[in-house]
């Protein structure tokens, strides 16, 4: 199985710097990485350029102009450059533990996709981090809420494992995975979801719809959140509406996804 790690981003490269420093000290490295970039400054690029220097696999930077929030689109565009076989998703704003990779390996299945868990770390925590360029946090430092997130047993996700065949609730977009033909055969995101937050969970009705089960991935896998302000979420009753009729409706292929993606974004590396 290989591995590709898509990595949303838009204009906050000292978080992101802290995310790829976490991805280059896995116990298990994957094939490639792939920063899906709605549309960042050249800063951004600076701090790619760096890394890539630096880490021995593959990163690649698919990036296209800034065009309001489309985080489905850009996501389309970073899966449709990679050569995965198994997606695994986070944000630009997270720090991984060292074994992040390895447990979504390890707990990978088919027919089925993923939904992890993540910490979120507080304001006076997340500025002392960004300020030292530092990645070192468990879920013992201070200042840390859901703390229980960050307790790491590895066999315990297999025995408690817990399954959900009819539900897309609760998924999270920074700590999901999934099978590259599974994606495929719901045509990606739905490329007309613009705004924060429907995105996700979207797909993962398609995913349902389609058959396939949701998996929560607990004791492993972990994330830390580096602490931000909120995004805007005014589209946030529409949203709730679009993913009821999805439910009713039970289709499973959006019709402007990934077959749709017109070739306006830039591949560096």
């Amino acid at each position: 199985m290989t591995v590709s790690v898509i990595v949303s981003t838009y204009n906050w490269p000292e978080a992101l710097e802290l995310c790829l420093q976490s991805l280059m000290e896995q116990s298990v490295k994957p094939e490639e990485i792939i920063i899906a970039d709605d549309g960042s400054t050249g800063s951004t690029k600076e701090i790619i350029d760096h890394n890539r220097k630096i880490y021995y696999n593959t990163i690649l930077h698919v990036w296209h102009p800034d065009d309001g929030f489309k985080l489905a689109e850009i996501r389309n565009k970073a899966i449709k450059v990679s050569s995965g076989d198994y997606i695994i998703q986070i944000d630009g704003d997270v720090i991984l533990h060292q074994d992040f990779i390895k447990d979504h390996k390890t707990f990978a299945k088919r027919n089925s996709f993923i939904k992890g868990r993540r910490l979120m770390i507080g304001k006076i925590k997340s500025n002392k981090l960004l300020q030292k360029k530092s990645i070192s946090i468990s879920f013992l430092s201070s200042d840390i809420k859901m703390r229980e997130h960050g307790i790491r047993i590895p066999f315990y996700n297999q025995i408690f494992e817990s399954k959900e065949e009819n539900s897309a609730d609760g998924i999270l977009g920074s700590n999901m995975a999934f099978w590259r033909n599974d994606f495929v055969k719901v045509n990606g995101y739905n490329n007309l979801l613009k705004g924060w937050g429907a995105e996700d969970k979207e797909i993962a009705q398609r995913f349902v719809n389609l058959g396939l089960v949701k998996r929560k991935l607990k004791f492993g896998a972990i994330q830390y959140h580096i602490f931000h302000k909120e995004s805007d979420k005014t589209n946030h009753d529409d949203q709730v509406e679009k993913i009821e009729n999805l439910k009713a409706s039970k289709e499973t292929v959006c019709e402007n996804g990934l077959l749709q993606i017109q070739k306006d974004y830039i591949i560096y590396g």
